[in-house]
């Protein structure tokens, strides 16, 4: 089977691995523009393109994938399927009706729920308790496509975006292999998805990181681990955005008033909410690493009886 992939950032890559680790030949790997990034905005390729050179795969990078030029290089190829992982470019009908089995897009949420830019931060801020992988045909809405396979994963009480982000990558690998052996054998069950059940998971900005302490402890605990590592939850101490990893909520065991903190220890940071306390265990002033409080009170010095922003 002659297999186009597009895809972009690390998320993709353990796909375009598994695909090449099993055979399937892949005449041309489609990835976005390569662009600075890090503190020196040095111009770097992107993973998905730097693997695949590695594996001695061809890579083409147009301005837009919808481009005359583009489509005419993909009837050329005249691929079986085009695979989609998190490519960045929105695909018109041009493109993804062109392979004889279409297009098919790896989303990292359990479709209808969480169609969109960010579906691992908001499952996790949302405090879902599974997530999972879901293969869809890809059609002009988005992420609206009829399912052809999915699996679920537990989310742990320890796990963050970081680790999910991590696992679903590699599940993401291993079902669509699945997913083209059950195609080639026309084992395969279009499933529609109900509109109804959907719900959206936008991009993520650092705007929503700014914890409001007057919330639970399960939804800023959800919040941090949710936008770990980046752009991270924080708070306003003295004026400064501190970063926050690292936390855990216990049981109150002071009156003070809600995002005040009420002691600074090695253990961390203790800060009240609504129905609980907050222990921050990891945080980053701007400009500074992240540091557990422990090695942050080696050096530095962090005052109680100061009200949060």
């Amino acid at each position: 089977m002659r297999v186009v992939f597009m895809g972009t950032p690390e998320f993709a890559v353990p796909s375009l691995e598994a695909l090449n680790k099993n055979g399937y030949h892949i005449p041309l790997v489609i990835t976005q523009k390569d662009r600075p990034r890090g503190r020196g905005k040095k111009v770097h390729p992107t993973p998905v393109k730097a693997r695949a050179l590695g594996l001695g795969l061809e890579v083409y990078q147009p301005d837009s994938v919808n481009s005359t030029e583009s489509i005419n290089r993909l009837r050329e190829i005249s691929p079986d399927c085009i695979v989609v992982v998190a490519y960045g470019q929105i695909l018109k009908k041009d493109v993804f009706n062109l392979p004889q089995y279409g297009c098919l897009n790896i989303h990292a949420s359990l479709l209808p729920k969480y169609r969109g830019a960010a579906p691992i931060n908001w499952a996790i801020i949302n405090g879902e308790r599974e997530t999972g992988v879901t293969i869809i045909k890809m059609d002009e809405g988005l992420d609206t496509g009829d399912m052809l396979k999915y699996e679920s994963i537990p989310i742990a009480e320890e796990d963050d975006s970081e680790s999910i982000h991590d696992k679903l990558s590699q599940l993401g690998g291993s079902l669509i292999v699945e997913t083209l052996k059950d195609i080639k054998k026309g084992n395969i069950t279009s499933i529609p998805q109900s509109d109804e059940l959907s719900t959206y998971a936008p991009k993520i900005s650092k705007e929503i990181g700014k914890i409001d302490w007057n919330e639970n402890g399960d939804n800023i605990i959800n919040l941090v681990r949710g936008l770990k590592p980046w752009p991270s939850a924080y708070m306003v101490y003295k004026g400064k955005k501190v970063k926050i990893h690292k936390a855990k909520k216990i049981e109150k065991f002071s009156h003070q008033d809600n995002g005040v903190i009420i002691k600074v220890s090695d253990d961390g940071i203790y800060v009240n909410c609504s129905d609980s306390c907050i222990v921050i265990e990891e945080l980053q002033f701007p400009g500074k690493k992240k540091l557990n409080v422990s090695e942050y009170l080696r050096g530095n010095q962090l005052d109680s009886n100061i009200r949060l922003g």
